[in-house]
């Protein structure tokens, strides 16, 4: 049995994964060093590798992501029908929410335009801001980072409203749950929208010119999620006529944004990188080094795995 591990795992870690599976094979790498050789006559991928090399890994039999996303490797050609599929939700919603809550204040009190007037040694009121408090909050996506955005949210005072795929009971920090045939009703009434979609044929484009023109004058826009759920021109447009106060986007489509893209000239956007989640935050790491021996002792075990895709 030979192992691929790509997710950077410390000595002691890897000796405790090891354990998990005694008698297998361990090849240690990090994703932009895997190579096709690597993963020809891998039976296991722990962590992620470019979904291209995967297609000529014909011997393997279960792949853990350490992402949260996997729309990559459900793709058609990526992986033999049989092979198991597991994800890495629930370790990113402290990294993703906080980062959140950071675009939030951002925005809500204009603190991007206050250091563009540092960096020109320009001492200017740039006039009212909003609060949060009071606010009403619409979140796109409730799983593990947008539930826990929401709690941050609700905690802070402002009113939330989830969407998701499907009808759940409603928790005590949610003032309602609605599905995704219900995003226009709820779209007009909410100071943020914030946006942690997968990336599926159901959420591509979601958020179109139609649906931008709902939203309230001055309202704000946050994704963390896919780019692609994001109409690129409807918010360039959204943002230029003020219908947005502003947005943040860690995430874009294409990735990375190309440098003729007008969206880098907004004055009212911010863009990261698509480096909220990644392993910036160490407890998102320790929580997917985790996750990850866990899964292997279960799958030695023959035991249900966590986060199964497939």
């Amino acid at each position: 049995m030979k192992i691929v591990v790509t997710t950077p795992f410390t000595d002691a870690q890897k000796e405790r994964l090891k354990k998990q599976m005694p008698d297998a094979d361990y090849c240690f790498t990090v994703k932009k060093e895997v190579t096709t050789d690597m993963l020809r006559d891998a039976d296991i991928l722990l962590g992620n590798a470019p979904a291209a090399l995967i297609k000529s890994a014909g011997k393997l039999r279960w792949v853990q992501l350490d992402s949260a996303g996997y729309d990559n490797y459900t793709a058609p050609g990526v992986l033999g029908e049989d092979v198991i599929l597991c994800n890495a939700t629930g370790a990113y919603g402290l990294a993703l929410s906080e980062h959140m809550l950071a675009q939030t204040f951002f925005l809500k009190k204009k603190l991007g335009f206050y250091h563009e007037n540092q960096m020109q040694a320009r001492w200017k009121d740039e006039g009212k801001v909003t609060a949060i408090a009071g606010s009403r909050t619409l979140v796109l996506g409730l799983g593990n980072i947008g539930g826990e955005y929401a709690r941050k949210m609700a905690a802070l005072g402002s009113r939330v409203t989830g969407i998701r795929r499907s009808k759940m009971e409603c928790p005590d920090y949610l003032e309602a749950v609605g599905v995704f045939d219900e995003i226009d009703k709820y779209l007009p009434e909410a100071d943020i929208v914030a946006m942690a979609l997968p990336g599926t044929p159901q959420t591509r484009g979601i958020m179109d010119r139609r649906r931008f023109a709902l939203m309230k004058q001055g309202s704000i826009l946050l994704n963390v999620g896919r780019g692609s759920a994001v109409d690129q021109e409807a918010l360039y447009e959204a943002l230029q006529s003020g219908k947005l106060a502003g947005a943040a986007v860690d995430v874009t489509d294409p990735e990375p944004l190309p440098a003729g893209s007008p969206l880098w000239q907004c004055r009212n956007l911010l863009i990261t990188p698509h480096i909220a989640g990644e392993y910036h935050l160490q407890e998102t790491l320790d929580n997917i080094v985790e996750l990850l021996t866990d899964n292997l002792g279960r799958y030695a075990r023959g035991e249900k795995l966590r986060n199964r895709v497939r």
